[in-house]
């Protein structure tokens, strides 16, 4: 038998981007996928059974992303995919080219995340420049990242 060789181009540690949960188990505030985007549910109302026998749940959803409003009809007993989301804090270090430059937990830099849009990008870009050490917090999801509030960093941590 001829040896093959393969090569498997993804680097990530096997974690999925999104994960199955019946449409009746979402609850307000929390996180569904919405025409492939992550978004969170800012309201959603069931509608009782019909004729034929399904009730369907109405979703209003926020991007956490771009901020627009998504939103979904579901029958309840249909599954409905949810992104795995997560939020770091991050040291920043630089702003470069319209990228942070911040310092993982473990030393490393991370120079991947654009400055935010908009009020938060200016404030953020301000503070900096005052010389201020600031704390980034970085949400992800889907394989998108953005920064979405900063902190001042307490006095004698760094």
């Amino acid at each position: 038998m001829a040896e093959e060789d393969h090569t498997f181009e993804t680097a990530d540690a096997g974690a999925a981007l999104t994960f199955p949960m019946q449409c009746s188990a979402l609850r307000k505030n929390g996180h569904v996928v919405i025409k492939n985007r992550p978004c969170k549910i800012v309201d959603m109302s069931t509608s009782k059974t019909g004729k034929h026998g399904h009730a369907k749940v109405h979703l209003v959803a926020i991007d956490i992303f771009t901020g627009k409003k998504l939103e979904d009809l579901s029958p309840s007993t249909h599954n409905m995919e949810v992104p795995n989301v997560s939020r770091q804090e991050f040291q920043l270090l630089d702003i470069d080219d319209g990228y942070l430059s911040l310092m993982t937990a473990d030393g490393d830099t991370k120079d991947d995340v654009k400055v935010p849009e908009g009020e938060l990008g200016d404030k953020l870009q301000s503070e900096f420049d005052e010389g201020k050490d600031l704390i980034v917090t970085i949400i992800s999801a889907m394989g998108e990242e953005a920064a979405i509030s900063y902190k001042e960093a307490p006095k004698g941590s760094a």
